[in-house]
């Protein structure tokens, strides 16, 4: 048997990361299997689906790595197949149109509420007479397509994570609405029908998705035993949950997939990540791997059944180490775009080398790309702003007669490695003040911070672009005048 596993979103909203992580377990299954991965497109909701949203999900699945074999395949394109269906449903007397009012409806769950009862429709249309069908067709009525349950069956699956199931027809709440009205008969069909005539006629073999489709799978269930088609086996796998242990929404600052590419996070660190949030390697030590890699090791026997809880802080340790091992070439293209949009200046000197050597600096602090745009932009604008810190220092005795000797001396020197240390030696000497104060009103006055990275790279890559030496004056100058 060859693993067949689809992905099915539905393109009213940019793909999320529930979405995102159900789509990396399917791809892991269908490469662990030499399986094949199919991409569905559920677009039947016409009010909501929108173009826009349809790209965002190809877009996002490309920049995850998760490559589809088969797709995408529209169930818009798909609407005779799904007539069909349910033409065969009502050969066998298993649907029937149900012509009950929304104004019905609504007392009949009033009613329910005043007795305490789980809201179920009753199934008052199950056996109408041709006699009445025509009746409510003179009064105008629209119909919807139920597909019969029964409330005494029992339904059972064996669940490759959650192990045996069992429902009652009774729980399912009456009588399923599988189609809508349209003016040919059948309309567009609903999410519980559509998704089992394209599982069937793409012949799924595991359909893996969150536990919060477990219900939906009872009715399913049923709808392949009306087809007389084989089933395929079923995963629900458990949802991501915030600190608090509720279902992760945008409220706890989680949003689509590119929301967290513009974040910083890169794509090998997201899927790494999402395939953590559910599922353990066989080694538990082990957090770092590719998709390749996972998909060698992954198995639901180590999915687990409890809520996984989104973990900031293990995001970004994860994104750090991809970005700590990463070349210098490939970080220095991915922050590009970042620098760019914060509007720096990618002229004047700082050319590709001089990026890369700005690269080398900053890369070992990285947590999130977007974390160069703060910590390098220093490198980009033509004055800094001094912290209070840094203004203390400037005004401590000595530090404007240090910051002199060293503007006087970079007149007589180009400044190198080596230079840069002979220069601190003589201002040392010549001052005669520590050299920790010499580097204090150095990294100050060049950097307006006590704090950053290495201090003789900073130097180097301010010279290159030469704002090294007006930095020093300005800051003098601004002692003076306070």
């Amino acid at each position: 048997m060859t693993v067949r596993v689809r992905i099915a979103p539905s393109p009213t909203g940019n793909l999320h990361i529930g979405t995102a992580r159900t789509a990396v377990f399917n791809w892991l299954f269908a490469r662990h299997h030499g399986g094949q991965f199919i991409l569905r497109i559920e677009d039947t909701d016409l009010e909501r689906s929108r173009p826009e949203y349809t790209e965002n999900i190809f877009q996002g699945l490309r920049w995850l790595g998760l490559t589809w074999d088969e797709g995408p395949f529209f169930q818009t394109k798909r609407l005779e197949m799904y007539k069909s269906a349910v033409q065969t449903l009502f050969d066998k007397k298993l649907a029937y149109r149900c012509y009950t009012t929304p104004e019905e409806l609504e007392a009949l769950r009033e009613a329910q509420k005043a007795r305490n009862e789980a809201p179920r429709y009753d199934n008052r249309h199950r056996n109408l007479t041709p006699e009445q069908e025509a009746a409510y067709k003179a009064e105008g009525r629209n119909f919807v397509i139920r597909f019969k349950i029964d409330d005494d069956r029992e339904i059972v699956w064996n669940d490759l994570v959650r192990e045996k199931m069992v429902w009652r027809g009774s729980d399912l709440g009456g009588d399923m609405v599988i189609a809508r009205a349209a003016a040919d008969g059948i309309g567009v069909p609903l999410y519980n029908f559509a998704v089992v005539v394209d599982d069937i006629d793409m012949q799924i073999t595991h359909v893996i998705r969150g536990e919060d489709h477990i219900a939906n799978t009872a009715k399913q269930i049923l709808l392949y035993e009306a087809f007389g088609a084989k089933m395929p086996e079923f995963a629900h796998t458990p949802l991501i949950l915030n600190q608090e242990g509720r279902k992760l929404s945008k409220r706890d600052g989680v949003t689509s997939i590119f929301d967290f590419k513009q974040m910083g996070f890169i794509a090998q660190a997201m899927v790494n990540y999402m395939t953590l949030l559910g599922w353990s390697a066989p080694d538990s030590t082990q957090e770092i791997f590719t998709l390749e890699e996972a998909a060698k090791l992954f198995s639901f026997e180590r999915v687990n059944k409890a809520g996984a809880k989104f973990d900031w802080a293990k995001l970004d340790w994860i994104n750090s180490q991809y970005l700590h091992n990463m070349s210098v070439d490939k970080l220095t293209d991915l922050l590009i775009p970042f620098w760019e949009e914060a509007g720096y200046p990618l002229t004047q000197g700082r050319d590709r080398a001089w990026l890369e050597e700005l690269v080398v600096l900053i890369g070992p602090s990285l947590t999130r790309l977007v974390d160069a745009v703060a910590m390098s932009k220093l490198f980009f604008v033509e004055t800094v702003e001094f912290s209070d810190e840094a203004t203390a220092q400037l005004k401590q005795e000595g530090s404007v007669a240090t910051l002199n000797s060293v503007i006087a001396a970079l007149e007589n020197h180009q400044l190198t490695q080596a230079s840069a240390q002979e220069i601190i030696k003589k201002v040392v000497k010549e001052q005669n003040v520590k050299k920790g104060v010499v580097m204090k009103a150095l990294r100050a006055g060049l950097t307006g911070d006590l704090h950053g990275p290495d201090l003789i790279q900073s130097w180097l890559l301010l010279n290159q672009i030469g704002l090294d030496k007006p930095r020093l004056i300005e800051a003098v100058k601004q002692v003076r005048l306070s």
